[in-house]
């Protein structure tokens, strides 16, 4: 039986006119009350949600009633947000 032939391949080189973009090595890392406001949001958040299921709906502000859910997630949302423009 005969044997197979082995090709050989070149190796890829990209063109040089399509280069990525320096950008990325160029950013500035993020300043420090990013990463410490968002903590302070996670933080702040559970904290709210605690309080208002612990108090069974009397605290943080019994007249806002389900809305004290919103404010709650919705600083952990935020706070999500504010770590997607992390570096």
């Amino acid at each position: 039986m005969p044997k197979s032939q082995v090709r050989k391949k070149k190796v890829y080189t990209p063109p040089t006119d399509v280069r990525p973009t320096a950008t990325a090595s160029t950013r500035k890392p993020s300043p420090i009350w990013l990463p410490v406001t968002a903590v302070a949001l996670i933080v702040i958040g559970i904290a709210w949600l605690v309080v208002y299921y612990l108090s069974e709906q009397a605290y943080p502000v019994a007249s806002w009633g389900y809305w004290n859910l919103a404010v709650g997630f919705g600083a952990m949302v935020s706070s999500l947000i504010l770590l997607s423009r992390w570096r």
